[in-house]
């Protein structure tokens, strides 16, 4: 019998969990990221491996490595730091250690979460085609991952990270603190505090109240999505400066790299699907060097089990 591997993406507000067989998806789990700490973080990650290998019928011992896909500066299986978890702001943050301890001294290995996004699309994905293509993916934050000639681009070990890329200098301050960041527009945390701004300035929006209906204490990717729907002002014009911020920073990227192909996923991406996708190619065209010869733009074949099917990947690697 096949080994199984266990896959974890880790995010702001969920943690995924796949298990793996060769190629195949034998278990999986899906819990809320806790808010109170790095400790039941932790702790939360290691039970949503236990209920993927019970959702699969599968005895614990049976597993033979983890991989972790998690935000933040990655060192080792340690993360040194991600503002987008919560407990996690300050690091070290001994992940590694603490998860293996956790499921019987199981090996892990880390990695960036939205590198490991990246892998699991070009491995199992949208990307398989290529060997030069970008992954950006909008959720909490923004992230990327880089493949070129057809090898997974770590540098110095932010390579990708498109999301700290400059689109407006002096602009919104970014989760990083620094000024005029594409995450700052295109990231949902963001946007969430641009709306709460906006609403103490006196505008109106049902933002809010989609959240209260809904159960959420944030507005995640449904509750953007809701709000759009219902074409509310503030939303709108809030998913128009992420396209518009998105199409500056892909065109650099493309007018940089040449690209082949670019993915765009994460949480909000996936949920606003292929319109979204569209209206960013549409905004990224005129500012490309070659706009005859644009790379395609993609949506994500794995969807939301992207970063856990590409940790399971790492995992087994």
């Amino acid at each position: 019998m096949s080994e199984l591997v266990a896959g974890i993406d880790l995010g702001g507000t969920k943690i995924q969990t796949v298990i793996l067989r060769e190629s195949e998806i034998v278990g999986r789990s899906r819990v809320a990221t806790p808010q109170t700490g790095a400790d039941a973080v932790l702790a939360a990650m290691a039970e949503s491996v236990k209920s993927a290998m019970h959702f699969g019928n599968e005895p614990l011992d049976g597993l033979a490595s983890i991989g972790v896909g998690s935000p933040g500066v990655i060192q080792g299986t340690t993360v040194a730091s991600s503002p987008n978890v919560p407990g996690f702001e300050v690091g070290p943050i001994q992940l590694g250690d603490t998860l293996s301890k956790s499921l019987g001294g199981v090996p892990v290995k880390l990695d960036n979460d939205v590198r490991v996004a990246v892998l699991g699309e070009w491995r199992q994905g949208a990307g398989r085609p290529y060997k030069d293509f970008l992954g950006v993916f909008v959720g909490t934050g923004v992230g990327g991952g880089l493949v070129l000639d057809g090898e997974l681009r770590e540098g110095l070990g932010a390579a990708g990270e498109i999301g700290h890329t400059l689109v407006r200098d002096g602009g919104r301050r970014c989760g990083c603190g620094q000024l005029g960041h594409l995450e700052a527009y295109a990231g949902r945390r963001s946007m969430e505090e641009t709306a709460r701004r906006w609403k103490a300035k006196g505008r109106r929006t049902k933002l809010f109240d989609v959240m209260k209906e809904r159960g959420r204490d944030r507005a995640t990717s449904g509750v953007i999505a809701k709000a759009l729907a219902k074409h509310d002002p503030v939303v709108v014009q809030l998913v128009d400066q992420a396209v518009w911020a998105l199409g500056i920073a892909l065109a650099n990227a493309q007018n940089l790299l040449d690209l082949e192909a670019i993915v765009i996923g994460g949480g909000l991406g996936d949920r606003l699907g292929r319109p979204f996708v569209d209206r960013v190619a549409e905004a990224m065209n005129p500012r490309l060097h070659v706009p005859e010869r644009p790379p395609k733009l993609l949506s994500t074949e794995l969807g939301d089990l992207g970063g856990a099917v590409g940790a399971a990947v790492l995992g087994g690697a």
